[in-house]
Order: structure tokens, then sequence, then C-alpha cells
């Protein structure tokens, strides 16, 4: 687009002379971008151009049903009044003295979310609870608090519609923000709104009986953050509001025991009550001090009030006043009389009035555990006191005993737990006395300690095992474990959840039980486990070998064991047999090897041991293919082949019915000859290896042969099995 530049000329026409000023209208801008920051507007970037005395934005909507326009003086510019999260398509137009240029090129941009519209309340003093309505088109929401005068923030995101901070300042104003996101990770408005938590609960310090003609109270408290006012009222029914930290109930009755309470309000509502201060009307105005009032008559110049004591002390006063105090004891009954005196003498009755102070609390109450749920409590009797009330703040102040014997007992009580027993003296005509609730005159003892119960018990050795039970009680309570045994007692001590018992002998049953110990007293003793130790090993093995193939083990008897498993191991097998008995017939034995003994002893509820003992070495192996040949020289030559390695000498016996023959044959060596003196003989063959020592093989093989003379011979055997004995010790 061409563009024209200012020019001022002066057109001359035949008629008249005009002086015509140009202005031609400014360069097209361009849209940098354009974004949203607030629901309801859109901030569009464009650059400026020269000659351009203003900007004119333009949106409309997609959709057709909106069109806007707006003057600028400079870039940024921003469109409002728009619709949340909705699209418009924006353009620029410069404008100067000669019109407006033509529009820029459109570019589109949506506004954002609006903000949660955020709803605080306070349930109690240390939470605030936040709710909102969902907002159109947002996926997530974000608040962050903020404590007034603190710079720490807690941010937190979350899909739901409400949310509860806990852990607040009583009585302390908290800010709170919220931001709605778009799905498309955009924020939208924000929002703050501020509220304050509900105050603590004050503490009543002081409440004081206010003498005078109307009688009332005093109650004084401690002021608590936050708080706007405070609402007094008492068991009675009375009541005083107030922003001070003091207020004044009237009237009060005299004699009565009340309580009163105290709250504190503020914006976010009322405190939980205070814990209620005990008061009695006239019994105490000051400790030790009782007072007589009395209604003022005319032409009076002084009254004398004489006061007398149950117990016959008798005092009196001389006051122009109308009220007299005097020194009182709790539990004692006043006789009261007041006469008026004027010159011309005293008036000539009064009336006698009588009145009745508290009981008193008792100062000696003890306490002591007479079982692990079971507390005696008793006392003296006091003065005025017709009955008691027994009550433990730790059970809702239940009254356990209601009576007029100073004893009483606090039964089916919780183990491990301090309890602080109060006696309250009660009387027909002043109800009782509450104050006695007072830590004054309150004792405290705990129950017994919970009982432990056993978990686990584990073997760590022969004779060691580790036993883990509960810990129900307080630190570094001391639990002790007992194994009860037929013949011995074993026990260990531990203040945590397991301890160790030693040397307990195998092949013993126990009952083991858990008891735990403070300084109150003992716990019952929990339910017994049964712990069985292992049986014992028999303390010698016998290993016999009965034939080359085959041994019979004895061993001795084993306390605790009911059977057994014993087992001939080596590395071209082993033989096993399970038995009752103490001894075991074994076969599958190959000769010349060297066997490993395990003997396995077991419980009639299945513990077991596992018990080694020396090896065990088989014979060596009797020759096999025994053969007697006659020679020419009138010699027998006994041939015969060896099993395994050939390390042992051989002896062979001829036994015949003329004549017996023995000869050596060195190892390595398969036969030996022998020198016969008559022929036609029968003899008997052994042929049997010599092991270490010169021990024979007892059990080889005999063969028997029948030598004729000279031009024949032949030979068959039989089998007799004679027995060889090892022994062997554990």
């Amino acid at each position: 687009m061409s563009l024209m530049r200012w020019s001022n000329k002066c057109k001359l026409d035949l008629f008249t002379m005009l002086c015509v000023t140009e202005h031609p209208a400014p360069d097209v801008p361009s849209i940098g971008q354009a974004y949203s920051k607030n629901s309801d507007s859109i901030t569009v970037e464009f650059t400026e151009v020269s000659g351009a005395t203003s900007y004119i934005l333009r949106a409309e909507s997609k959709t057709g049903d909106f069109f806007k326009e707006s003057t600028v003086s400079s870039s940024p510019g921003t469109m409002v009044e728009l619709q949340p999260y909705t699209d418009y398509v924006l353009s620029v137009m410069s404008v100067n003295l000669g019109g407006r240029s033509q529009p820029s090129y459109p570019t589109e941009a949506r506004t954002v979310v609006t903000a949660p519209n955020l709803n605080t309340s306070s349930p109690t003093n240390g939470t605030i609870l936040v709710t909102w309505d969902p907002v159109k088109d947002a996926v997530l929401y974000t608040l962050v608090i903020i404590r007034e005068g603190s710079n720490t923030r807690l941010k937190l995101n979350t899909t739901d519609t409400t949310m509860k901070f806990d852990d607040l300042e009583p009585g302390t104003t908290y800010c709170i923000k919220g931001t709605a996101w778009d799905s498309e990770g955009r924020t939208g408005d924000d929002i703050t709104v501020c509220q304050i938590t509900r105050p603590q609960s004050p503490d009543v310090t002081h409440v004081q009986v206010t003498p005078g003609r109307a009688l009332g109270i005093a109650v004084f408290w401690s002021q608590v953050r936050g708080a706007n006012i405070y609402f007094v009222w008492t068991s009675n029914g009375l009541n005083c509001s107030t922003e001070n930290s003091y207020c004044y109930i009237n009237p009060a009755h005299c004699g009565q025991n009340h309580s009163v309470y105290v709250i504190a309000y503020n914006d976010a509502g009322p405190s939980s009550p205070s814990q209620p201060a005990n008061y009695i009307t006239c019994g105490y105005i000051i400790p030790g001090n009782c007072s007589v009032m009395w209604d003022g008559v005319p032409l009076v110049e002084y009254y004398m009030a004489f006061i007398k004591r149950d117990d016959g002390v008798e005092t009196f006063c001389n006051t122009s006043l109308t009220t007299c105090p005097f020194s009182c004891m709790c539990g004692y009954t006043y006789l009261t009389t007041v006469f008026p005196y004027n010159q011309a003498g005293s008036s000539p009755y009064g009336h006698v009035r009588n009145y009745t102070t508290i009981p008193c609390c008792p100062l000696d109450v003890m306490i002591k555990l007479v079982s692990t749920e079971t507390l005696e409590v008793m006392w003296t009797p006091v003065k005025g006191a017709e009955l008691y009330e027994t009550t433990a703040a730790q059970t809702k102040d239940v009254i356990h005993c209601n009576d007029t014997a100073p004893v009483c007992a606090l039964s089916d009580l919780s183990c491990n737990t301090a309890y602080s027993v109060t006696v309250t003296p009660c009387s027909d005509l002043r109800g009782c006395n509450r104050t006695c609730n007072d830590r004054l005159f309150s004792v405290c003892l705990a129950a017994a300690p919970c009982t432990p119960e056993i978990l686990n018990m584990t073997q760590t050795n022969s004779s060691t095992y580790r036993i883990l039970f509960t810990t129900p009680n307080t630190p570094n309570t001391n639990y002790t474990i007992t194994a009860t045994g037929r013949y011995d007692r074993q026990s260990c001590q531990s203040t945590n959840s397991s301890c160790v018992l030693t040397q307990l002998p195998c092949g013993s049953v126990y009952e083991v039980t858990a008891v735990a110990t403070t300084a109150v007293g003992k716990s019952l003793p929990g339910f017994s486990k049964t712990l069985e130790t292992g049986p014992c090993c028999p303390m010698s093995v016998n290993v016999t070998q009965v034939t080359q193939a085959m041994t019979n083990v004895t061993w001795s008897p084993s306390t605790g064991a009911r059977s057994f498993i014993t087992s001939l191991t080596s590395p071209r097998g082993y033989a096993k047999c399970h038995t009752l008995d103490t001894h075991c017939l074994m076969g599958c034995i190959t000769c010349g090897t060297n066997y490993s003994v395990n003997l396995e002893a077991i419980s009639s509820t299945g513990q077991k041991s596992e018990c080694k003992y020396r090896g065990f070495s088989s014979s060596a192996c009797c020759p096999t293919g025994v053969k007697l040949y006659r020679r020419t020289n009138n010699t027998l030559r006994v041939y015969w082949r060896s099993l395994g390695p050939q390390i042992y000498n051989h002896t062979v016996e001829l036994y015949g019915t003329g004549a017996n023959y023995t000869c050596m044959a060195a190892a390595g060596s398969m036969y030996c000859d022998i020198q016969e003196e008559t022929c036609g003989d029968v003899y008997t063959v052994v042929a049997a290896p010599v092991e270490k020592y010169g021990s024979k093989v007892t059990f080889c093989q005999p063969r028997t042969y029948s030598v004729p003379c000279p031009g024949s011979n032949a030979g068959m055997g039989t089998y007799h099995l004679i027995p060889k004995t090892t022994i062997l010790t554990h």
C-alpha cells in the first residue's frame, strides 16, 4: 500500500482561490501478541506507527454475536468488558487527522477463567474451612494461605471444591488467595479473603463473692488473643457479657455451691467453654471469714450482733454498719441475732438466724493399690460431712462411692493409668463442697502396669532362646520373663520388647510367662506359653559291622527324644533308618569306605536336635573268585581277585581232615602257595585281608574244596558270617 506524505499547497481555480490541506491516513500497525490476565479483558501488544495519534482496538466474537471497538493511546492496549473463557478475534487500527488505517492482520485470543468465590469459616480454634462453587472451564484450583504479620506462605493445589487448613493459631487472622486454572495451564483471576480463627478457651483465674446488700460474685479470667467479647454463665443460670477480663454477676443466693464458665467470642464464633471454676456463696468470702448482714432500721445509732457456734464458742460485734464480719470455720452451725440500739435502748426482740458452713475437705486422704485394678481410698471423717462422694478425674468424674463411711474402693480401673482421686464431703443443709477438687485436696496414684503378652520364642543356639513380647506400658517399665521347668527356673529382664533366656538344658519343657513391674507394683502375669527345648543328643554311638554290607548301630538313651533318624553317609552312597529304639540294623554298606555318622533326635512334639559323631570306616573288601589248584610239585595254590585298592596283606587258611595250613600274601599279590603233605583231602579255604594293626576280616566267606591226588581238582564253597566290631564315641 502506497502512503502519501503530509503536504500543504494552495489550488487556484477560475472562481475562487482555496487553500486546501491534505492529511493522508496513517500506516497499518501489526499485532505482536495478545494475552489475557483477567477473565474480562485481553491485552494486545502492537507496533506503533509514525504519525498516529491514537489506536483503535477491535474485538469480535468468533460466532459473530459480539463486536466492540476501544480507543487506546499507545501499545499495549487492553480490551475490557469481555466474557470469561471466550475466544475473540482481535485487530488494531491506527488513527490521525486523516482518519483510520485499515485493520491489522487479525489474531485470536481467549480470556482466562474467573476466580473461585471463596467462602471461609473456622470450625475450631485451630482450623479454617474454605469452600467454593465449581468454576466453569476450570480443571485445578490453587490456594495460598498466609498468617497476618508473617511472610510464610503455604500453597496447595486441589481438584476438589473444599480445603481444610489445620494446626493454625487460635484467634489469628489468615488471608487466603484462590486461583483457578484452565485446561491450557493458564491461571485465571485471583481472589483474596481473610478469616480469623476462633479464640482459645479462656482460663478462669479467680471467683470472688462480693458482699453487700445484693450478694454477687466477681469472675476474673485471662484474656485470649483475637477475642472481641466474653460471655460468662453459672450453673444456676446467671450470666453476664463484657469486653473486659472480669464480670460481675448478681444476685447470688447465700450458701450455695455452683460452677462458673467463660466463653470467648470473635467474628468466627465462640471458643470452647473454659474449665468450670467452683465457688460457694457465703461460705468463704475470704477464707476463714464470714459476715452477718442485715437491713438497716430508722433511728438507730448502732447495732449489736451476737454470733454463737454450735460448740458453745460465742462472739459479738458493735457496729454502726449493716454488716459484721467474724471468723468462721467449716462444718459448724452459727446462731446469729442483731439488736439495734439508740438512746432509748435496744429493740425488745431480735430474730435468731442459723447458718451452717460447708463441710470441711479431707486433708489426709490416703490411697493404695490393693490389686492390679483396684485402688483403696481412706480418709479421716471431717466436720460437717454426712456423706462422701469419691470420684476420679480419669473416669469422667463418675461417682465410685456415695457413702457415709470414710473409705472407698475404686475397681475395674485401666492398667498403667494415673488416677487423681477426690473425696467430696456433703451435707443436707449445704450440699457438697465442690472446692475439694482443688489440687490441695486431691491425691494421685497409678494403677498397676498392663500385662505384657509373649509374641514369639526363637532358639538362637542349643541352650539360648530369645523371647519377644508386647510393651503396653510407659517407657522404662521393667519386664521379667520367667521360664518354669520341672526341676529349675530361669528368668531374664529387659526394658525393651525382648530378652534372652540362657542355659536352658536340652530335653526340657518350660512354662514361660511375662510380668511388668513399675514403682506402683507388678502386673498380672500374661498368658503362659510352652517352651520345649530340643531333645538331648545321645552321649555315644556304636557302629558294629555285621557283614560286609550290613552294620548294626546302637546309641545311648537320650532325654526328651522319642524317635531317632540315623544315617551313614559317604561319597559312594548312604544308609538311613528311622526308629523308636536305641539301635538300628542298616544295609547298603560298601566295604573299604569311610562314612560320616549323623543322628537326629526327635521329641514327641517334633522338636529336633542334630547330632554329629566321629566317622566310621567299613572293613576291607573280602576277595572274590577264590580258587584252589594243585601243582606238580605237591603244592597247593590259592588264587583270588581283590576288590578296591590292593593295599592289604591277605591271609589264607586251609582246614583239612588230615592237616591245617596257613600262608600270608603281601599287598598286591593275588595268590598264595602251600606245600601239601598228603593228597586226597577235603579243604575249607578262607582268604581274608589283614587290616591295620594285624586284625583279620573275620566274615569273609569260606569255600570247601575236595583235592584228589594228581590227576584232577574241583571246588565248591559255602558262606558263614562272623561279626567284626568297631566302637565309636560321640
